[in-house]
């Protein structure tokens, strides 16, 4: 029999719950406020099979265009052939998480500002950019010995000799 293609094919550990967190949902994931521009991770409960969001949308990251009472709306990419679509897609409380994708930014926005402050109060200037990474210095290897190795001649008349 040919292969079946469903919604649901092929997500036996796609959607298998984690080690040691089977059973109860907790009721934090409930309680969490989602406001409109925020970050999510789609996360599928095997669990909760309403709202479930298709296997595609597993681990992808999305802002939130829309909150219902029960679900929210995330507004994801996915890329069909050569170009990238905005998909807009309804997932329930149980299949999201909040995405951590934007807090190395917003410590780094925390800091710039004590930066500034800090320089202001100096009378100074600070720049807050973000510079790239350089080469690596060079450096010269002390102690080394250089070795010159050269080939053995090959000899055909000891090699028959020690035969097998």
């Amino acid at each position: 029999m040919p292969a079946g293609h469903g919604v649901r094919s092929r997500t036996r550990d796609l959607f298998v719950r984690p080690f040691r967190k089977k059973g109860y949902i907790p009721l934090t994931t409930y309680l969490r406020t989602y406001k409109i521009g925020g970050y999510v991770d789609v996360k599928v409960n095997g669990a909760v099979h309403k709202g479930m969001p298709h296997k595609f949308y597993h681990g992808r990251t999305g802002r939130v265009w829309n909150v219902t009472k029960r679900a929210i709306g995330v507004e994801i990419n996915k890329q069909v052939g050569n170009r990238i679509i905005r998909k807009r897609i309804h997932v329930r409380l149980e299949h999201v998480i909040p995405s951590r994708c934007a807090e190395e930014f917003r410590l780094r926005k925390i800091k710039n500002d004590e930066l500034k402050r800090e320089a202001k109060a100096r009378g100074d200037v600070v720049s807050t950019r973000r510079q790239p990474e350089g080469p690596k210095p060079g450096f010269m290897v002390e102690g080394a010995t250089l070795e010159t190795v050269t080939p053995i001649p090959y000899d055909v008349v000891n090699d028959l000799k020690g035969g097998y």
